[in-house]
């Protein structure tokens, strides 16, 4: 059991220190396909417990610019918007169906612009993670929820809040089959 809470703990430490890129720190160049693909898989990267787990594909791309939740390339060229709009939606749609996703994106690009919108919910991510972590590591000062919460953010902040507890739940799960081996009913 100590090697589960080892990893886990190193895992939480890794999360807690992550930082997701924000607007000003996305590529000012206009990136191609296969550049944007690598460029989230390599930024998100971490929320993965599955190596081998495509986070995002051409096609995936291909398809949400269809459902008109991404625009459509300019010559086949991704901006920073692209790549703001894909890192939210690869991460949300593991929580909130995609028209929620559309939805959510939407809502707070009119209340807070895209960049406003993007920056709030890197930093909700972040600050979601460090709270659920805090509370898993009992020897360090747990770190208080955030009780200002209003309706604007209200959606931003559970969906945030929501894919840390998942991921969190996913990593303890896989580290459980790893060291207890595979789970059998008895």
């Amino acid at each position: 059991m100590m090697d589960i809470q080892k990893e886990l703990i190193k895992w939480n430490e890794d999360i807690s220190k992550y930082h997701i890129p924000r607007w000003e720190e996305l590529p000012d160049i206009e990136l191609y396909m296969d550049q944007v693909v690598s460029f989230i898989e390599k930024n998100i990267r971490i929320f993965s417990d599955e190596p081998n787990k495509k986070i995002i594909t051409p096609s995936m791309v291909n398809n949400y610019v269809k459902l008109k939740l991404i625009p459509k390339p300019v010559k086949k060229r991704y901006n920073k918007v692209h790549l703001a709009y894909l890192i939210a939606i690869s991460i949300l749609k593991q929580v909130v169906t995609i028209e929620e996703v559309r939805d959510g994106i939407i809502f707070q690009a009119r209340i807070n612009g895209k960049k406003g919108a993007y920056n709030l919910f890197c930093e909700e991510q972040e600050k979601a993670f460090k709270y659920i972590i805090s509370q898993i590591n009992s020897e360090s000062k747990c770190i208080p929820l955030d009780t200002d919460i209003n309706f604007e953010n209200l959606a931003v902040k559970t969906a945030t809040m929501a894919f840390a507890s998942k991921t969190i739940a996913e990593k303890t799960v896989g580290l459980e089959k790893k060291y207890i081996g595979g789970f059998k009913n008895e």
